[in-house]
């Protein structure tokens, strides 16, 4: 198993942001030998494929350019013209051919990994002199699999030129007997189709470095435990600091909450352990909403305020413990709850009546009833 400086070993899989920031680094899986096996087999292909056009663009080059009247020998700006010409001409035929070199480098780069640019990897770093640092790579897994392809390389060259001499040795040998135009045609031809067969060997090295490379650069951004966690309190908050915003926006919610309650019609309790503030706008309300509700601190402030702001409490333990973990802040009173509910907004307004009139005092239900469902002991 790998492990870091510190000795730790790394164990984890590299999280997202590890790739993310990797590749902001320039830090991106690249095979140079699938790159340099599609730079030469289609280099060669292309050359191959071009050859009869080629042949023919520079026997026209020859004869316009280097057609030269007596006036043009003894003109030096007229040399220097005509070879200004057959340079440009020349140039001009190969466009298609690195027009096709180009975009084959590009996308053989970006091929593993995909684009990516990165301006800190731009940036010099004098560390990369450290003779000590090179060494190491040198000596590395990465640079002993570097000295095995190079060597792999080597004997797959070695023995495909054998193969193909052992093979073409009669045409070779032909080629005595043949005229000069048709000794050239063919050795041409053979010298052509041999570099594309040598060249064809690359496709074993690209074969086996392409999983290597990609193996080599999750290993390299590969984690310890100790990283994964530091990086989830640098993305996530540190634990108390997370604990400390969830206290302070439970306070920002209480405050809130306190704040409704004098707003409220009635506070239900039960008697000291739960409170829950009621509030009902006949006009505006389809059903009576809670607008605060708490147990035994909070349970008390709730009664404070209420006793502050002479909002009538109601002591109906089984009707607060009900809403209290039933329903949630500025929810509605379900319709199982209604008749226990509208019982008690009754005696509330008879009550308020009576504050106000005077008159009989109003009597407090018996009973609150509710389901078996909404009961809590």
């Amino acid at each position: 198993m790998a492990e870091n400086e510190e000795g730790q070993e790394k164990s984890q899989e590299p999280t997202g942001k590890k790739i993310d920031d990797a590749r902001k680094k320039g830090q991106v899986p690249r095979s140079r030998e699938m790159n340099t096996m599609a730079i030469t087999l289609v280099g060669l292909a292309s050359i191959m494929l071009m050859a009869p056009q080629f042949m023919n663009s520079l026997n026209t080059v020859f004869i316009e350019q280097f057609s030269l009247t007596r006036a043009d020998i003894y003109d030096p700006n007229a040399l220097l013209a005509h070879l200004t010409n057959a340079l440009g001409d020349a140039l001009f035929m190969l466009l298609p051919y690195f027009a096709i070199m180009i975009v084959v480098a590009i996308l053989s780069s970006i091929a593993l990994g995909g684009f990516n640019i990165s301006f800190e990897a731009m940036q010099p770093k004098f560390s990369k002199l450290n003779p000590v640092k090179g060494m190491k790579r040198l000596f590395s897994v990465k640079g002993l699999m570097e000295l095995i392809k190079s060597m792999a390389k080597f004997l797959l060259v070695a023995l495909a030129t054998a193969a193909l001499l052992n093979a073409w040795s009669a045409d070779l040998l032909r080629l005595g007997e043949l005229n000069v135009e048709q000794a050239l045609l063919e050795g041409l031809t053979m010298v052509g189709w041999a570099s594309l067969i040598l060249a064809s060997t690359l496709i074993v090295m690209a074969v086996i470095d392409v999983p290597f490379q990609l193996w080599q650069h999750n290993k390299d951004l590969k984690m310890t435990q100790q990283e994964v966690r530091d990086e989830l309190k640098q993305t996530e908050g540190k634990p108390e600091v997370k604990g400390r915003i969830r206290q302070m926006q439970r306070e920002i919610a209480q405050r809130r909450m306190m704040e409704e309650v004098p707003k409220a019609d009635v506070i239900v309790t039960n008697p000291t352990h739960y409170a829950v503030a009621l509030r009902y706008d006949p006009e505006k309300m389809g059903a009576p909403l809670v607008v605060a509700k708490g147990k035994e601190l909070v349970a008390a402030n709730i009664r404070k305020v209420a006793e502050l702001h002479q909002i009538p409490l109601v002591e109906a333990p089984m009707l607060a413990r009900a809403i209290y973990f039933n329903i949630e802040l500025q929810q509605q009173i379900p319709a199982a709850l209604f008749l226990s509910v509208a019982q008690l907004l009754a005696y509330v307004f008879q009550l308020r009546a009576y504050n106000k009139e005077g008159g009989d005092i109003p009597m407090p239900p018996q009973d609150y009833p509710v389901p078996q469902e909404y009961q809590h002991d």
